[in-house]
């Protein structure tokens, strides 16, 4: 049997996954953190602050308003989801790779009664609570700010863990291809930064040229900053649901295909 046939017929496959084990691969990696969580929080989080300062309270002197908001109030909703999607990138692409390689990490879980579904799927869950961790903690920055004005602010951690189950899975997927560190410049190169500067964090979509429109639809960072704006701005509206729904459809769609592509990679 081929190997891309072996591929098909795992998809296709129940995947082994037990909550207690998979909780244990997340606890793990959690207990690493908390002895580093400082200056972990301190890179992740320094970033967005910047460019909320520079972009925020500098550029956006020079703009008046964007759709009835100021530019710093249009801007920072967005920081939030993009906080997020930076650390669990950043977490399942060279954390992950490194425990996989360098630490062998996985090696050693699986020849416990963990499974390998059960560490990718830990691996996909302490990822996606990176970012929920981050994006919350910028919030806060924002709301110190004075920039949330809705009551139903605490629902951004619905769009943000779905955002973030979605990035994991992405970055993981890349992991499992990567040959060494240096592959994953070219995942921020085409994927991240891209998404970054054109999913409506900076600026509506509308002004993109028209030929090119639908790209930021067919991400996560906007449908995310499409969700977290309002809610932290005030004008919420019926069209959240279908982005919620968008991230939610996306996020179960692809959980599987990182489960095989890193056994397939480990078993190589």
């Amino acid at each position: 049997m081929s190997n891309t046939s072996k591929l098909l017929k795992e998809f296709f496959t129940w995947p082994d996954l037990s909550l207690p084990l998979i909780w244990r691969v997340f606890y793990r990696n959690l207990s690493v953190f908390r002895k580093t969580w400082k200056a972990q929080l301190m890179f992740n989080f320094m970033e967005p602050l910047l460019y909320l300062w520079a972009m925020g309270f500098g550029l956006g002197v020079y703009v008046s308003q964007i759709n009835g908001l100021s530019y710093i109030s249009f801007l920072a909703p967005g920081l939030i989801a993009s906080s997020a999607m930076f650390s669990t990138t950043y977490e399942a692409t060279y954390g992950s790779y490194t425990r996989m390689t360098l630490q062998k990490t996985f090696h050693a879980m699986v020849a416990t009664p963990v499974s390998m579904d059960d560490v990718v799927m830990g691996e996909i869950l302490y990822g996606t609570f990176k970012g929920v961790l981050y994006g919350i903690v910028f919030f806060l920055v924002v709301a110190m700010f004075g920039l949330v004005h809705s009551p139903l602010f605490f629902l951004i951690i619905i769009p943000l863990a779905l955002m973030a189950a979605i990035f994991s899975t992405m970055s993981l997927i890349w992991t499992s291809l990567a040959p060494n560190y240096d592959s994953f410049g070219y995942f921020f190169t085409i994927f991240i930064s891209p998404m970054f500067l054109f999913s409506g964090i900076f600026f509506p979509i509308d002004n993109l040229p028209a030929g090119i429109r639908f790209l930021p639809g067919l991400t996560p960072l906007y449908h995310a900053v499409e969700v977290i704006r309002p809610l932290v701005l005030g004008n919420v509206d019926s069209t959240l649901l279908g982005h919620v729904a968008w991230l939610g459809v996306v996020t179960l769609a692809s959980l599987r295909i990182p489960l095989v592509m890193v056994k397939n990679r480990l078993v190589q």
